[in-house]
């Protein structure tokens, strides 16, 4: 689309000559997280403002931090002249790692004018405690008497031996069992030998330190306490263990209270038993607990897990994080989590030995329920299709079965509210297909995996799983009829059933709509396909795995950042990657590492360039969306040591390991990549991770290895072009999509001189994108790459300015593209382009398009000023309008344009202190915008 050079600049909101703009500080952040946040030494803070005014900026700040409670104050900035309102250091404060108080602060800015805003409300944080670690670990049974098999290798054929079964069934069955714990204990005395007299004391904060393995819900006086499931977020427990901080002030009172924490196994203790990917024990379920009490007068009380609690077996009679999960209502007791009930029959905990990892704050948000969906449609399976079901499935399907289409494919577990006898049972299956009789199929994703129910008999009873989630579409219900319907055998009556859709909290932080309906229905896909792949780490799918694949996180961080707040998600995946690291450099494919891969075909999976990559690749784009280096200094001997590592596998500066393009596309059933060498794509990642570990050397300032691997950068380009390039026809490898768009992506193309040293060549980049490009062309606007190539496929035809071309690739309902899932049927992006190929309906790695969708049609970018952005919109095919928000920490960009009648509309809303660089189509000189609102048209 050509434009001329016409320009006209509308002001929406004209200047207001007001001594302070009215500005608004709106967010308060500690480390970039809202809230009351647990920090390890001195935080960063951050502000958010609000002005109606145009171009209001800040011109300074001033600090102020006190004890929350005694209001001692403990920092104060004095008049900062700075414009800086995001990641602001408070070193020489005196935060204290031991002070029992939380603290308090609060910020108040001046305008370009200097004049003074408002102080802002207060926020507060709290230094991590160093005590917990001290505590005692409690159970039912320890690890050793358990006799728990020791390893990482318990997957597949290794399962299937002899000598692993009998070690597996050799494990004292106590280790598997959920079990509730209980501890009474008085507040508002603190007196020795006064413990069960009541006192006014007046309680200041309360805070309680949890940490139950593998999963726990924790209440105090019979509620429970937060809406967490699947807590704390999992990790390598021989390296981190997480625990999480609550607020829990409000929920004391003064005399008795009670706790109560119910344990389950969750990926800590994965014995099987039904379906299950792998088998792994850190150990037996275990807690450790601690509750801080502070009062009014200085003095405090603390509570620890020790032998004084005591336990019993819990409703929960099976569960496990693959196979599913049973609960028996009638062996609850009820009040048990209560003060009053009577735990004389209940055993005396055991001390247990406390798991190898680092105890650490949990600063990622919490996975939750964060959607429910209702019926949509209902069949009942005849005899007939009973029987011919019982085949397919391998399971003897109960002639009661219905199944229920609850119309969203998701990651989650079912919730019923049922009345019946005491002692039915209802069992719900959960699959994302159905088999021919129109029966819940897992073949394909693991099977078997159900929920059982046993009712109590007390009227209504709500329930839904607590420690096991799968992916799933539909629910198969036995045991049970829906209300409303005839019921001659005197089933439990299904008063309700939903889907629960189970998915990290992480923040949605923008907006996307289009004039194109595949677009639109694209974004959604992808949009529930990583909601529901964004547990504690990125899955790959919420069903037969949910392992870590690491390739997801870079391939698609430009989407997943434009999409979700991961300021705390993303450091707790770096954590994750580095504690994966193998002593030796090398980088698994997964992580958290629960299985090694290891057998005959089993090394690619073990470990691929692509996929350990995300361990130097993924932290630079967290800097280039937030402005935090903090990730890359970090871990920065981590890289170090990962390219390190992959020198020592490179032979005359080429790789010839890993996965390759994963599932790219063609005739043929996706899985090994088939049109591009698997060294060709090995060695292009390992040229990008050395380039980004010079950057990284740059930025700690190691001048060693900055000469170091760049010299090593030179060795790998050479070998590379030597190997992959033939000169005569500018084609890399096979002359694939994937073979050509890495190089181009990374800037490869390159020529020596006479000298032996490569130089950019304007002529090889111009002839390899075109070949590239008739490629596309030659397979009709079709692409042909995978998992790995598809995003530098994109990326490298936009940054060429060949938006058109990849509109047309897209703008289709055939495959590959998401077109044709979304005509299949599809509510989530699958694994294969034709879902009928796949194997899971429910993989996000192949959502690179949302990365073009804000960077491109939208026109979003962030800059290397990280209080700049830059709006570059592209209006391509026949698209009308797009409209588009984005969160940024500094506040809300919007984006809402239109492409009508010859002219080009564009509305942008610029935060507060930060400015944007437009660029109109077809304009070739920017225009450099203040904060505020504006509209800007050019016309054709």
């Amino acid at each position: 689309m050509n434009f001329r050079n016409y320009f006209l600049l509308i002001l929406l909101c004209l200047p207001c000559f007001m001594q302070a703009k009215n500005i608004t500080i709106s967010r308060l952040t500690c480390e970039m997280q809202e809230g009351l946040v647990v920090v390890e030494g001195a935080p960063r803070l951050g502000w958010a403002m609000e002005s109606p005014q145009n171009g209001t900026r800040q011109s300074a700040y001033e600090i102020d931090i006190r004890e929350a409670f005694t209001g001692r104050q403990i920092w104060n900035s004095g008049k900062v002249y700075s414009s800086q309102s995001q990641l602001v250091s408070i070193e020489g404060a005196d935060i204290r790692p031991d002070n029992p108080f939380n603290y308090s602060w609060r910020v108040r800015v001046w305008d370009e004018t200097d004049a003074p805003s408002e102080w802002s409300r207060e926020a507060q944080f709290r230094s991590a405690s160093s005590r917990l670690s001290e505590g005692k670990w409690i159970g039912a049974i320890t690890r050793q008497n358990a006799h728990l098999p020791e390893g990482r290798k318990f997957h597949g054929g290794e399962l299937k031996k002899p000598e692993v079964k009998a070690a597996w069934e050799a494990v004292d069955t106590l280790a598997k069992k959920s079990i509730c714990l209980r501890r009474t204990f008085q507040v508002g005395d603190t007196t020795e030998g006064n413990t069960n007299r009541q006192s006014s004391k007046k309680i200041v904060e309360a805070t309680a330190y949890v940490c139950g393995l593998g999963f726990y819900e924790f209440s105090l006086n019979g509620k429970k306490v937060g809406n967490s499931e699947f807590a704390p977020l999992w990790s390598d427990y021989d390296k981190t263990v997480y625990y999480n901080t609550y607020d829990v002030t409000e929920q004391l009172r003064h005399g008795e209270n009670a706790v109560g924490i119910l344990l389950g196994n969750g990926f800590y203790n994965v014995q099987g038993g039904r379906y299950r990917k792998l088998q792994i024990s850190f150990g037996p379920p275990t807690l450790l607990f601690e509750l801080v009490i502070n009062y009014e007068d200085g003095t405090s009380t603390t509570l620890r897990s020790d032998n004084d609690w005591k336990y019993d077996f819990s409703p929960v009679t099976f569960n496990c994080i693959y196979g599913g999960e049973d609960y028996d209502a009638r062996r609850e007791q009820k009040g048990w989590n209560q003060v009053g009930f009577d735990d004389s029959h209940w055993r005396p905990v055991v001390i247990q030995e406390a798991p190898k990892g680092i105890l650490r704050p949990q600063m990622a948000p919490p996975v939750k329920i964060m959607e429910r969906y209702d019926i949509q449609k209902v069949t009942k399976l005849n005899a007939e299709q009973v029987a011919s079901a019982s085949k397919s499935t391998k399971r003897t399907v109960d002639p009661s079965a219905f199944v229920l289409d609850m119309g969203q494919n998701l990651a989650g577990f079912p919730e019923i509210t049922v009345r019946g006898k005491r002692g039915q049972k209802v069992t719900l299956l959960v699959a994302e297909a159905l088999t021919d009789e129109g029966a819940c199929n897992q073949r394909q994703t693991g099977r078997q995996h159900y929920y059982e129910y046993t009712l109590k008999g007390e009227g209504d009873e709500t329930w839904h799983p607590r420690f096991s989630y799968y992916g799933f579409r539909y629910i198969q219900v036995e045991g049970a009829v829906l209300k409303g319907q005839k019921n001659p055998q005197k089933l439990p009556v299904l008063k309700n059933i939903q889907s629960c859709f189970v998915f990290n909290s992480a923040k949605k932080v923008s907006t996307f709509e289009s004039s194109n309906r595949i677009f639109n229905a694209a974004h959604r896909l992808i949009e529930k396909a990583v909601r529901s792949n964004m547990q504690s780490v990125f899955t790959d799918c919420p069903h037969r795995e949910k392992l870590g694949w690491l390739e997801q996180v870079h391939l698609n961080g430009p989407g997943l950042l434009y999409n979700y707040d991961l300021t705390a998600y993303a450091p707790q995946i770096m954590q994750n990657m580095a504690d994966a690291q193998h002593t030796n450099g090398a980088m698994p494919t997964t992580a958290p590492e629960y299985v090694v891969f290891e057998g005959p075909g089993m090394d690619a999976f073990a470990e691929s360039p692509e996929w350990g990559g995300s361990l130097v690749i993924f932290p630079f784009m967290y800097y280039e969306t937030y402005g935090d280096d903090s990730l890359i200094k970090r871990y920065y001997p981590n890289m170090r040591r990962y390219v390190d590592y992959l020198k020592t596998r490179a032979e005359m500066g080429i790789l010839s390991f890993g996965l390759g393009d994963w599932y790219d596309y063609g005739d043929f059933r996706a899985g090994f990549s088939r049109n591009t060498p698997i060294p060709l794509v090995a060695t292009a990642h390992y040229y990008m991770t050395v380039m980004y570990l010079i950057k990284a050397a740059k930025m700690v300032g190691n001048d060693f290895d900055i000469h170091y691997y760049t010299s090593l950068a030179h060795e790998i380009l050479a070998a590379f072009n030597k190997c992959f390039l033939n000169k005569e026809t500018a084609q890399y490898g096979t002359g694939s999509q994937c073979s050509n768009a890495l190089p181009l992506f990374l800037q490869m193309t390159q020529d020596s001189d006479e000298q032996g040293s490569y130089q950019p060549d304007a002529k090889l980049d111009e002839k390899v994108l075109m070949n590239l490009i008739k490629d596309v062309e030659a397979h009709g606007n079709r692409l042909t790459t995978g998992d790995v190539g598809n995003r530098y496929l994109i990326q490298t035809l936009a940054r060429n300015g060949q938006h058109e071309l990849i509109y047309k690739m897209f703008n289709h309902e055939e495959a590959p593209g998401y077109g044709f899932q979304l005509k299949f049927g599809a509510t989530t992006l699958t694994e294969q382009w034709d879902p009928r190929q796949g194997s899971s309906w429910n993989h996000f790695m192949m959502g690179q398009i949302d990365e073009w969708f804000f960077n491109s049609l939208v026109g979003i970018r962030p800059s290397t000023t990280y209080q700049k952005f830059i709006i570059a919109p592209q209006p391509v095919g026949d698209l009308k309008y797009v409209k588009a928000s984005y969160e940024t920490l500094y506040g809300t960009i919007v984006v809402d344009w239109t492409s009508q009648n010859g002219t080009f509309t564009l509305n942008i809303s610029v935060p507060v202190n930060t400015t944007a660089v437009v660029y109109l189509p077809g304009e070739k000189e920017p225009k450099e915008i203040q904060s505020g609102t504006y509209q800007l048209v050019c016309a054709k």
